[in-house]
């Protein structure tokens, strides 16, 4: 087997989840580790503000950010000189995400107990939002797009972007990420990168007119996950967004060349990107590899795919058959799953723990990262078995509105003053009693 990397068979393992952690550990992150390291960060910010950030800005990346505020006369030249066929790209895939966005709202409802008695259900935008969207390895307007979008649709009224200052540009942020700010509207955009940009947003920076948000989405660093979780509790957060993930369940009728530029374009974006392959063939397993040899002869980023797919976090793995493909891609909860089979409707239907799930040799992860109408911020580090991708939902909270009549509430009243008693609260009975003397 090539050297590009490893090859594991698991075909007659019965496995659990502890097992998959240790056949398939994804790359190493120590948030413990990155949290104590910012730590001294936040009381800078809290009580230097801007200048604060532009000291930390010029210690970490060498680059001068003032103005830390994008001015209206940036922005606009931004997307005046954005190159046109870029800005047509752009305007397809924010009409795409608004489509699929618009149809995932959630319904209000009411619901009638007994005459005069109602519980309604109302979904009210959270109030203010900071959207994060890195730099650093790569340019990112695609994430302007799945952060935006869905918190526009949602009808979030105060939205702000932080993102990094680039050393190529002056220290000021990549000029594609403003055209797509500018695209949609964002007049709030601020110079600031990686952990310092969360924590400007929890508490906010007075001098630069800068208000706490409510809640911070968007993907980033090992820092950036660290400050979400530290700062968990004074701000929401969407999740602790880890490096990409590609799990792909293949068998012999798919296309190897097909996977192995799904598993090499995850492995492009960092160097601890998990690539994992399922299958029940170990013909179709060679085929891969010598795709894979092929295509990285040529490919762009060398070093960190290179680096990606040599990691213990990524493998070409053999499996008994593809019933236990999806077991292990249940364990494994990967940010995105893609089966390419014979069966796959048949498979989708047994597979409940995955970020996104991209059906087909013509639906490629990489289209969901930039057009396919679906989100690209997505949960990692097994983050799937319990969490979902960003979309409205996370941009709103259910509010439940109760109403009742005299008469409805005297028909149950002596129902709550028996549950209150046996619980000891007595004044939660006379709330009720009172009404009716």
């Amino acid at each position: 087997m090539s050297d590009l990397i490893r090859f594991l068979d698991i075909s007659n393992s019965n496995l659990s989840a502890e097992q998959i952690q240790r056949q398939l550990p994804r790359a190493s992150l120590d948030l413990d580790s990155a949290i104590e390291v910012i730590r001294p960060l936040v009381e800078r910010i809290r009580t230097q503000g801007s200048k604060a950030i532009e000291a930390i800005a010029k210690e970490i990346d060498g680059i001068d950010i003032s103005p830390i505020r994008v001015s209206q006369e940036e922005l606009k030249d931004a997307l005046a000189n954005l190159d046109s066929n870029l800005r047509a790209s752009l305007e397809i895939a924010i009409e795409r995400v608004r489509k699929v966005s618009i149809a995932s709202v959630p319904e209000n409802f009411e619901t009638e107990l007994a005459q005069g008695a109602t519980v309604s259900q109302r979904w009210q935008p959270i109030d203010s939002v900071g959207l994060y969207v890195p730099g650093g390895k790569a340019v990112y307007p695609s994430s302007v797009i799945m952060n935006v979008v869905p918190a526009l649709v949602a009808g979030v009224k105060k939205i702000a972007i932080a993102t990094p200052g680039q050393a190529d540009f002056g220290g000021r942020p990549h000029p594609t990420v403003l055209a797509a700010a500018e695209l949609l509207g964002v007049r709030h955009v601020y110079t600031i990168g990686g952990p310092a940009a969360v924590i400007a947003f929890a508490y906010g920076v007075e001098d630069l007119g800068l208000e706490p948000v409510n809640l911070v989405t968007g993907p980033g660093n090992v820092y950036v996950a660290a400050a979400k979780r530290m700062l968990r509790g004074v701000i929401a957060i969407d999740s602790e967004a880890g490096p990409t993930e590609i799990m792909v369940i293949a068998d012999n009728t798919a296309n190897p060349a097909f996977i192995a530029a799904d598993l090499i374009s995850q492995a492009e974006h960092d160097e601890q990107a998990a690539a994992v392959l399922l299958t029940d063939s170990r013909e179709f397993i060679e085929k891969v590899r010598s795709a894979i040899e092929e295509q990285f002869a040529t490919s762009t980023n060398k070093t960190r795919i290179l680096e990606a797919l040599k990691g213990q976090q990524s493998a070409l793995v053999l499996v008994r058959d593809l019933n236990q493909a999806t077991k292990v891609a249940d364990l494994y909860a990967t940010e995105h799953l893609s089966i390419q089979t014979s069966q796959n409707e048949s498979l989708l239907a047994q597979i409940s723990n995955a970020g996104a799930i991209f059906l087909g040799g013509y639906s490629p992860v990489s289209l969901g990262d930039y057009l396919a109408g679906s989100n690209h911020v997505l949960p990692t580090g097994g983050q799937a078995r319990f969490g979902s991708g960003l979309g409205v939902h996370t941009f709103l909270r259910p509010q439940q509105v109760i109403q009742y009549s005299e008469s409805a509430l005297s028909e149950v009243s002596n129902n709550v003053v028996s549950i209150a008693d046996s619980e000891g609260l007595q004044a939660h009975g006379e709330a009720i009693k009172i009404r009716f003397q």
